[in-house]
C-alpha cells in the first residue's frame, strides 16, 4: 500500500470518529490510459471533503456532487469514460475508462482493523460483499491481485514489495523509513550486537542471524530488493553470495568503485557466475553527489525505484 492510500485510510478513521458520514471509492478496473493504478483509494464526505485520488479531478468532483445529495445506502459499481463525451467531460486520457466501487462506511467496515494490520507490515485482503456491505479482513499474499466480481470486492493491502537491508547503521534507518512509505515491507539483519542495541526503530526490528542465513531464510523473489550496508566486507560479502543467486530484482552494496572492483574479484572465487556478479549494483545508489546518510538513502531508493520500473 502506497503512502497516499495509507493517508486515505487514516483520514477515514479520523472522520468516522468525529461522526462524519464517509464513503470509500476503490478503483477496480481501467481500460486504456489511467492516471492511477487499480486499487487506488478515494474517501469522500457528505459535507464536501475528500482525500485521495482516482483521476485528474473531474471524477472526484462528480462523486462529491453525488455525496452532497446523499450517502449511498449500499456498495455500488460505477463506470466513467465509456463514451468519448464522458472521457472528455471527466478529463480522462484518450480512451481511458475507469470502473470503481463506491461504498458507505460504517463501524463494521473494519478500517481500524485494516490499518492495524498494515502498521504491523502484514499483507491482508479486505473482502467487501457488494450485496450486503459486510466486510472481512483476511490474510493475503503479496502477489495477490485485486478481484472484483458482481458480488465481491477483494482488495489487497499492505506492502507488496520487500526490501532486505543488511546492516543496522544510520543509512539503513533512513532507507527503511523511506522505503516503508513506498509500499515496501522492510526487514533488517545485523549480527553485530552493538548495532542491534543502537537501532532506534520499533518496526522493523533487527534480525540477529548471519547475513547469508538471513537471505536464504527470506527466499527472495522478483518482488524483493536486497542492499548490503554494513561497511564490513565479510558481512556484506556473506549476504551477496546468497543474494546474487536469488531472483531478487535488485542487489546492491555500498562502497567506492575501488571497493566494488575488489569485491567483484573476491566473488569470482566463489560459486558465482560472471552473469550473476554482473547484476550487482555497486556502488549502490544513483550518482547524485550524496554525502550524508539521508542523501545516501535517497540515492539508493531512487535506484531501486528505477530498476523496479524498468528505467535504465
Amino acid at each position: 500500500m502506497d503512502s497516499t492510500d495509507l493517508e486515505v485510510l487514516k483520514t477515514v478513521t479520523h472522520w468516522q470518529s468525529a461522526g462524519v458520514e464517509v464513503a470509500l471509492a476503490t478503483l477496480t478496473r481501467t481500460w486504456g490510459s489511467a492516471p492511477r493504478p487499480v486499487g487506488s483509494l478515494l474517501a469522500l464526505t457528505t459535507d464536501g471533503r475528500l482525500v485521495g485520488s482516482l483521476s485528474g479531478g473531474c471524477i472526484e468532483d462528480d462523486l462529491l456532487t453525488k455525496m452532497r445529495q446523499s450517502l449511498p445506502l449500499s456498495p455500488e459499481k460505477m463506470v466513467y469514460g465509456v463514451t468519448a463525451e464522458q472521457a472528455s467531460r471527466f478529463g480522462l486520457p484518450c480512451g481511458g475508462t475507469l470502473e470503481l466501487v463506491l461504498e458507505p462506511l460504517h463501524p463494521q467496515s473494519k478500517i481500524p482493523e485494516l490499518l492495524d494490520a498494515v502498521s504491523r507490515q502484514q499483507v491482508v485482503a479486505r473482502v467487501l460483499n457488494l450485496q450486503n456491505g459486510q466486510v472481512a479482513v483476511v490474510p493475503a499474499n503479496r502477489t495477490d491481485a485485486l478481484i472484483c466480481t458482481e458480488t465481491q470486492l477483494r482488495s489487497v493491502h499492505g506492502p507488496r514489495w520487500r526490501l532486505l537491508i543488511i546492516g543496522a547503521g544510520q543509512v539503513s534507518s533512513y532507507l527503511a523509513e523511506m522505503a516503508m512509505a513506498l509500499d515496501y515491507q522492510v526487514l533488517v539483519c545485523d549480527p553485530r550486537l552493538e548495532f542491534q542495541k543502537s537501532w532506534q526503530m520499533h518496526v522493523p526490528a533487527v534480525d540477529a542471524a548471519m547475513p547469508d542465513d538471513f537471505i536464504v531464510a527470506q527466499r527472495p523473489d522478483p518482488h524483493t530488493a536486497i542492499v548490503a550496508l554494513t561497511h564490513d566486507l565479510k558481512q556484506d560479502d556473506l549476504a551477496l553470495l546468497e543474494a546474487l543467486k536469488s531472483s531478487a530484482f535488485y542487489v546492491g552494496a555500498l562502497g567506492s568503485k575501488a571497493t566494488q572492483a575488489k569485491r567483484r574479484e573476491r566473488l569470482t572465487l566463489f560459486d558465482l557466475s560472471a552473469a550473476q556478479i554482473a547484476t550487482l549494483h555497486g556502488p549502490a545508489g544513483l550518482p547524485i553527489g550524496s554525502r550524508t546518510p539521508p542523501e545516501m538513502a535517497i540515492s539508493i531508493l531512487a535506484e531501486i525505484t528505477a530498476v523496479r520500473h524498468g528505467v535504465q
